[in-house]
């Protein structure tokens, strides 16, 4: 589509203006600059703001290049400082140096940054009153009515993009970099682009946190709009104007033909991003233009609400597990909400946790702790659980069970592995990461238990306390894994040793239990023989006196 758009209504207008007679700007009783030829510019929504050659300033001015702000509207501009009337004042002019069409009429002109004039000689000019331009039209209407029942970031994309074509803005390209609150994930970047068939598609990507070191990023529309300084434009086809950034080149050779970028605001202060690239031979007008810079804080606000629940959804499933996560999100959120399921609950606990800070020292020893817990965690999600928490140098994890003896297979798959991954780990010196592991299986209550104001999403029941006795009597009867008797397989191999009933600490009733080797280790070699006799007195097999 190569039609530009046109509007019923006043849009967004940018004019500048010839100044009659004389114009002169104070700084107390200091001339600052006087001129004959003096300009206003006018643009919607904002103050009029005089303009004066540079040749007529006053005092020596020093603009640098480093200190560079971007209007898509306007171009590049450049701020400097002003020595006059003996005085340095260090932000005091700016001018474009590389002024847009609209433009270009201030080419060779500064301005004075507010509050630096504090007397403007206007002679006999009548300055008119900043214009707030109503805006209306169907990207307006459809905002307003019916963008809101779309209802993932990447329809509102693709919508977008259709809208925006629909009313005359000719697009190849368009991305919106959207910052998230994610352990692993720095943000989401939903980027249509326009195919040969003139139809539009969207991909979605998820850089990581390292994209802050990457030189692409740092070198990057992105990064510059993001860091607070101000949208970017450039026309593509101005082949005699350096590249503002190296992105500029990519997007010339994929025929586009003009650039901006333009900040999204969100409520909290963070500051996206929307990029858009268009391949209309004449680029964007300032109308086009005006119209999304009009309506970026409507679209922002979709967004927000978009990554609100992306954002709630990752810091759940954090903190809580992906499962505990959807259920919280799903309304369960009073205390005493949750079911009654029959599970598998594994109590994996650190050994010689005690010796190995004191050997480690705290740094290197919560770096091993992270690796234990990321270690045990990938395999209990791998095989069907969810972690629930983390309890010192422990972690308690559930396998709800579907009527079968799945859950059961899994938490006793997990264990396995994670004994054997574990004993693959790379060891400082000689320190290791080693765990006892115990598994019940029984009735839970699943959902939320705490206070008024403070609630835990968690497993509460006698499977949860015995898994942890177990994992106790494993560790100090020297086994790797201790599991209740109807966690063993219904054929059980060589690798797992029957104990007996075992009387644990603060549990009623005497347990049957098993021992259990990891995968590939021989019971001959991994497994103790039954102890008759355990520090503390708390674990007896059934039958044994001491």
């Amino acid at each position: 589509m190569n039609a530009q758009v046109q509007f019923p209504t006043p849009g967004y207008e940018i004019d500048v203006e010839p100044l009659s007679g004389r114009v002169t700007a104070y700084r107390g009783d200091v001339v600052l600059a006087s001129t004959t030829r003096a300009r206003v510019l006018y643009e919607t929504r904002c103050e009029p703001v005089i303009y004066f050659p540079i040749e007529d300033l006053a005092g020596k001015v020093d603009c640098a290049p480093d200190r560079r702000s971007y209007c898509p509207f306007k171009g590049s501009a450049i701020c400097g400082q002003m020595e006059v009337g003996g005085e340095t004042i260090p932000q005091a002019v700016w001018r474009y140096d590389l002024p847009l069409p609209d433009t270009s009429d201030i080419d060779g002109y500064v301005a004075f940054v507010p509050g630096v004039v504090t007397r403007m000689d206007l002679g006999h000019n009548i300055i008119r009153q900043r214009s707030d331009t109503h805006m209306s039209g169907p990207l307006v209407d459809w905002l307003v009515r019916d963008a809101g029942r779309i209802d993932t970031p990447e329809g509102l994309t693709a919508a977008l993009a259709d809208k925006l074509a629909e009313n005359g803005v000719s697009l190849t390209r368009m991305s919106i970099m959207i910052w998230s609150l994610h352990p692993l994930i720095a943000g989401k970047n939903y980027v249509w682009r326009k195919g040969d068939d003139g139809t539009g598609s969207v991909s979605t990507y998820a850089p990581s946190y390292e994209i802050h070191d990457h030189a692409g990023f740092a070198n990057s529309p992105l990064r510059h709009v993001s860091n607070g300084m101000g949208g970017v434009r450039q026309r593509l086809t101005d082949t005699d104007t350096e590249d503002m950034f190296p992105i500029m080149a990519d997007l010339r050779a994929l025929g586009g033909t003009d650039y901006v970028a333009m900040p999204l605001k969100f409520s909290d202060g963070r500051i996206n991003v929307l990029t858009l690239t268009s391949d209309h031979p004449n680029g964007f007008t300032t109308a086009s233009l005006g119209l999304i810079f009009e309506c970026a804080p409507a679209i922002s606000r979709f967004y927000e609400v978009f990554m609100q629940r992306e954002n709630a959804q990752a810091l759940l499933e954090t903190y809580v597990g992906k499962r505990s996560g959807a259920r919280v999100l799903g309304g369960e959120i009073r205390r005493g909400d949750g079911d009654e399921i029959d599970a598998a609950i594994m109590f994996v606990d650190l050994r010689n946790s005690t010796r190995l800070e004191s050997e480690l020292g705290r740094s290197d020893y919560i770096r091993l702790l992270n690796e234990f817990f990321e270690t045990v965690s990938d395999v209990v999600h791998g095989n069907g659980g969810e972690v629930l928490k983390f309890i010192g140098d422990a972690v308690l994890a559930v396998f709800p069970a579907e009527g079968d003896f799945s859950a059961r297979g899994q938490a006793l798959a997990s264990a396995r592995q994670i004994i054997t991954m574990l004993d693959s780990l790379p060891a400082d010196g000689e320190a290791a990461s080693e765990a006892a592991i115990g598994i019940a299986y029984g009735r839970v209550t699943y959902g939320n238990v705490g206070s008024r104001e403070r609630l835990d999403f968690t497993v509460i029941g006698e499977p949860a306390n015995i898994a942890a006795r177990l994992a106790d009597y494993a560790k100090e009867a020297d086994y790797p894994i201790v599991v209740t008797a109807d966690v063993v397989p219904p054929k059980s191999s060589e690798d797992i040793r029957m104990l007996g009933a075992l009387e644990l600490h603060n549990i009623a009733r005497p347990v049957p239990a098993a021992a259990v080797t990891p995968l590939g280790e021989r019971p001959a070699v991994a497994m103790p023989p039954v102890p008759l006799a355990l520090p503390h007195g708390r674990y007896t097999p059934r039958g044994v006196r001491h």
